[in-house]
C-alpha cells in the first residue's frame, strides 16, 4: 500500500530543494525525519519534513482497518520540479534594468510500506 503528499509553489528554488530530496530518498520515515530536524540545515528541510509527515498521515487515513507503524514506511520516491517562475526588474545604472528571477517548486513524495 502507498500514498502520496504534494506541495505546489514552495517558495524555494528546485536545485536547493533536490539537495534535501537526495539526503531522504529511499530512507526510512523515522529515519528520514531525524535527519531532516537535526542533520540537514537548510530551510527546506522543514517543509520537507511536513509534506512526509502528511504522506505517512494519509496512509493512515486511506486504509482505517490498517495500523501503520512509521517504522514499517519507506519513502518509495520523491520528486522536485520545477515550478512558478516570478520575473522581476531591478533598477541599475543609466536607467537600465536587471532580471530577477524568483524560482518556485513543486515536491512529490510517496510513501510505502
Amino acid at each position: 500500500m502507498e500514498s502520496k503528499a504534494v506541495i505546489r509553489n514552495l517558495k524555494s528554488t528546485p536545485r536547493k530543494a533536490r539537495l534535501v530530496a537526495d539526503a531522504v530518498r529511499g530512507r526510512n520515515v523515522n529515519e528520514a525525519l531525524n535527519l531532516l530536524q537535526f542533520g540537514i540545515k537548510k530551510d527546506v528541510a522543514v517543509d520537507v519534513a511536513k509534506l512526509i509527515k502528511s504522506a505517512a498521515a494519509n496512509i493512515s487515513n486511506k486504509d482505517s482497518d490498517a495500523n501503520v507503524e512509521l517504522d514499517d514506511l519507506r519513502i518509495k520516491e520523491i520528486r522536485v520540479d520545477e515550478g512558478v517562475v516570478m520575473k522581476r526588474f531591478r533598477p541599475r545604472a543609466k536607467g537600465s534594468a536587471s532580471p530577477v528571477v524568483k524560482r518556485m517548486c513543486h515536491i512529490t513524495v510517496t510513501v510505502s510500506n
